[in-house]
């Protein structure tokens, strides 16, 4: 996302979204029941190349791990890490295998774990509560272009949501979100079945073609879970735990890397000032303002993505069908209300206050539409069940990022941290 590249910027590293073949992204366009509404980013404050990417996720971490080796205080072991070396309560390093297979001991005064969604790390470090709604059914289209230039596209269809967006020059990517307790078998063939005769009627006509070639092509689907958890850290002197090991939400907003990089740059201005860490427990307390600074940018993302998913999933609900209809009528009004919620979804506001905002809005905007041309009985009870779900959607949501690290960041005793004194080394 546009924030996300921001903080390569801030982070020295925008170079590594270079000669992969990046695409740009400009938005999405929203489409249901042959209605568009057009998501854009809000850029014009910003330089021409202060865009979304889109790219191959493996080609940019090559990227970025070559980056970092090149440095002269960097030095690179690649190995498996079988387990957290801890002594009386403090992580002193790791145990990990080499590429031989050896078990080997790397030692450190400070762990940074960052081993993704699949973590085995995570157990001690956090309250690790993942919850599994969906999964991605994804595979590789080509031969084809997206109906708008420098757009994804996401398609609100009947039974789950549908998105392609542009990962190369010559090929989209398409993720079918399918809800966990319906996951058809690949090996059978049952997945490809329910992908030609439940999703393909409901894919965009130009993409047809290539939709229908794509599934059919062997070995070409892959399946990737949609892992939800909360950031609840169970603080550990000697380690600190960052990315999708610490705190995930849906993917169908594509928020997971704009919300990595943030923690990042916040991460490196924490450590920045720092001379000696081999108090590890000085450095645990004080590295706890973490957990409050991120908030804005992740809790925003967060928010929005398992809203949005948990409204885009459920079609066949008439108070959700409602609040998709009142989200594409809320984007179609154009000005501030769109551009407010690309700038939520691009990373370019991490403001929860004005999450709260548009959702208020939109949830008043949706009332008044149920209710013209003039209210009735019927009417009422339409519009107080979409307030319900609304809130019923919300709420819990806000309550598990934070209220109080949301919107009172400032009476977090933890946000006044100071660097521990130490010697200098």
């Amino acid at each position: 996302m546009p924030g996300g590249y921001l903080k390569l910027i801030e982070l020295g590293l925008v170079d590594c979204v270079d000669e992969i073949d990046a695409q740009q992204i400009l938005g999405y366009t929203l489409n249901k029941d042959g209605k568009e509404a057009l998501i854009s980013f809000s850029l014009e404050k910003f330089q021409s190349h202060v865009v979304g990417r889109t790219f191959h996720n493996g080609r940019f971490v090559q990227r970025l791990r070559k980056k970092a080796a090149s440095l002269h205080n960097v030095s690179l072991e690649q190995g498996t890490v079988t387990s957290l070396l801890e002594e009386n309560g403090i992580v002193k390093g790791v145990h990990y295998k080499d590429k031989s297979g050896q078990l080997l001991t790397a030692y450190a005064p400070l762990t940074i774990v960052c081993d993704g969604c699949f973590s085995n790390l995570r157990r001690s470090l956090c309250h690790s509560k993942v919850d599994i709604p969906s999964y991605f059914v994804g595979f590789i289209l080509t031969n084809c272009k997206l109906p708008k230039e420098k757009y994804g596209a996401l398609i609100l269809a009947d039974p789950s949501p549908i998105l392609f967006y542009p990962i190369s020059s010559t090929e989209i990517r398409c993720l079918v979100d399918v809800p966990s307790q319906n996951l058809p078998s690949v090996s059978n063939g049952e997945m490809a079945h329910y992908l030609k005769t439940l999703v393909a009627p409901k894919v965009l006509p130009e993409l047809y073609n290539s939709f229908i070639s794509a599934v059919e092509k062997k070995g070409n689907i892959r399946i990737m879970p949609n892992k939800i958890m909360a950031g609840a850290p169970h603080l550990t002197p000697g380690a600190f735990l960052i990315g999708d090991a610490f705190n995930m939400r849906h993917a169908i907003t594509a928020g997971g890397m704009t919300v990595a990089l943030s923690d990042v740059v916040i991460l490196r201005d924490l450590l920045r000032p720092l001379h000696d860490l081999s108090d590890a427990s000085a450095i645990c307390k004080y590295l706890e303002s973490f957990y409050t600074l991120r908030k804005p940018m992740s809790s925003t993302i967060n928010t929005l993505a398992n809203v949005l998913h948990k409204v885009f999933s459920a079609p066949s609900d008439p108070a959700m069908e409602n609040l998709q209809q009142t989200l594409l009528g809320y984007l179609k009004l154009g000005g501030v209300f769109s551009s407010g919620v690309s700038a939520l979804l691009s990373g370019l506001c991490p403001r929860p206050l004005s999450l709260v905002f548009h959702f208020i809005v939109m949830a008043m905007y949706g009332v008044g539409q149920l209710l013209l041309p003039f209210p009735s009985p019927k009417r009422l009870l339409d519009g107080a069940k979409l307030l319900w779900v609304a809130s019923s959607v919300f709420l819990p949501i806000i309550h598990s990022e934070g209220v109080r690290q949301m919107f009172f960041p400032l009476t977090v005793p933890a946000y006044y941290r100071t660097p521990p004194k130490g010697k200098k080394i």
